[in-house]
């Protein structure tokens, strides 16, 4: 084995002399070295799982595999044991995820999703059941970064065709059990560093991050850039387009002149630090940062029947049922979670249109309006733009047809656009396609002219 490990080391010496040469890279090159990244992770995890059977451990002193790994690789006594506990799932239990890891195609962190939804499912399924929902969670693994993956796996369920209240009350289950733990780990530290400044660290649950992301994400999106001393109209060539969410440009109060030199950390700082100043002390039990969504097919709104006295004509649905919520943030809630968080801001179902929320406004409004922004926050979470990461709440609307053509400001027509694809859709030096699928999001594709 040790000859083998050899030869690998050889040819990384060799990938590095090219790479420290100049040779041209290419996308398919960083993919390629992602990949084999990934199939040497999955040896290694497979050595873990030998050296475990082999009872390595007590031959070199250890009380146990995890204290042997974490010696021989200095990762730390957690790290060590959530690999040791990853590496005897993919030996035992994770045929599929192993195979994949092995050809490249799943990194670790999918595989450590995939083993801990695993061990979560119902002991009653089938073996035949748990490989249709390990088979189902590795083909998303393929395709879906981590994060992502994590949120479809709370429906891995549905994978071995169980009923869909069944689904859903283990899709309850797991997410009530998430957030718990979450509670329980939440902790900040400060330390006053003696020189005007205080360091900290936290840890909070990770919907209630996704409210601070999104606060921060607005304060320092670049085209809402509330810290310089003017909010430019965009140039006529943009067709104002670019003001489709903002109205005519502002001039604010001179504050931070640097800000265009600073990096985004040192931004988000700055907007952290004019957050806590500015936070309502004299309503800190008011309402939080976030709209809860609550997303519900329609078939199961028929099913629940109304409540109240028919003689007076009050009908009032029922709660939610037993499911995943999602606010506006992109995070999923369980729903006892979100029926908390709606006592302090409210509920806004995702059944679009309703009598309060004018979605369509046709010709009458040049500007697409808050109300719209927050339906669409029901289905996006980035730009529209192919392999943009920037986060929704940067993003401007542009009109899928041009207002100037005679378009209009309603839902279906809005394209979430950063400032950067933004100024692209509207470069004539670019060719632009905007495909909407069967959900109804918009993929926006550009490639330069010839």
């Amino acid at each position: 084995m040790s000859g083998c490990l050899a030869r690998i080391d050889t040819d990384i010496d060799t990938l590095a002399a090219a790479v420290a040469g100049g040779r041209p890279v290419s996308a398919g090159d960083l993919a390629e070295a992602d990949r084999l990244i990934h199939r040497l992770q999955a040896q290694k995890l497979a050595l873990i799982a030998q050296a475990d059977r082999q009872r390595i451990a007590p031959a070199q002193g250890c009380a146990s595999t995890a204290h042997w790994v974490a010696t021989t690789t200095r990762s730390g006594g957690a790290a060590a044991s959530a690999q040791v506990s990853l590496a005897t799932a993919l030996a035992v239990d994770l045929p599929v995820t192993r195979s994949a890891m092995e050809e490249g195609s799943v990194s670790t962190r999918h595989a450590q999703i995939i083993a801990s939804t695993m061990s979560a499912l119902p002991t009653n399924l089938t073996p035949s059941e748990r490989a249709l929902v390990e088979d189902s969670l590795v083909r998303d693994a393929t395709h879906l970064d981590p994060a992502r993956l994590r949120t479809a796996a709370t429906r891995a369920l549905a994978a071995a065709r169980r009923p869909e209240a069944e689904v859903a009350e283990h899709q309850e289950t797991v997410l009530a059990d998430q957030e718990r733990r979450a509670d329980e780990r939440a902790r900040i530290t400060l330390h006053d560093s003696g020189d005007g400044t205080t360091t900290g660290h936290f840890t909070v649950p990770t919907g209630a991050a996704h409210i601070l992301r999104k606060v921060l994400h607005s304060m320092t999106a670049p085209r809402r850039d509330h810290h310089n001393a003017q909010v430019n109209t965009p140039p006529a060539d943009l067709d104002r387009e670019a003001t489709d969410t903002g109205g005519p440009s502002r001039t604010h109060p001179l504050r931070n002149d640097d800000w265009d030199r600073l990096g985004w950390d040192e931004k988000r700082g700055r907007a952290f630090t004019d957050l806590l100043e500015h936070l309502p002390t004299d309503a800190l039990t008011g309402k939080v940062a976030a709209t809860v969504v609550v997303t519900d097919d329609p078939a199961a709104g028929a099913r629940r029947q109304p409540r109240g006295n028919p003689r007076r004509g009050v009908r009032r649905a029922e709660p939610p049922p037993v499911g995943a919520t999602r606010s506006d943030t992109g995070h999923h809630h369980s729903t006892g979670h979100a029926r908390r968080l709606a006592c302090q801001a409210g509920i806004l179902p995702a059944v679009l249109g309703g009598r309060s929320l004018p979605l369509d406004l046709g010709r009458e409004d040049r500007f697409f309006r808050d109300t719209q922004r927050t339906a669409l926050a029901t289905i996006y979470d980035e730009c529209a733009a192919t392999g943009c990461d920037r986060p929704y709440a940067w993003c401007e609307l542009h009109h899928e047809d041009p207002w100037s053509h005679g378009g209009r400001s309603d839902l279906h027509l809005a394209v979430p656009l950063c400032g950067f694809h933004h100024r692209r859709v509207h470069d004539p030096t670019f060719h632009t396609t905007i495909h909407t699928n069967q959900h109804g999001t918009k993929h926006v594709t550009l490639r330069r002219r010839t």
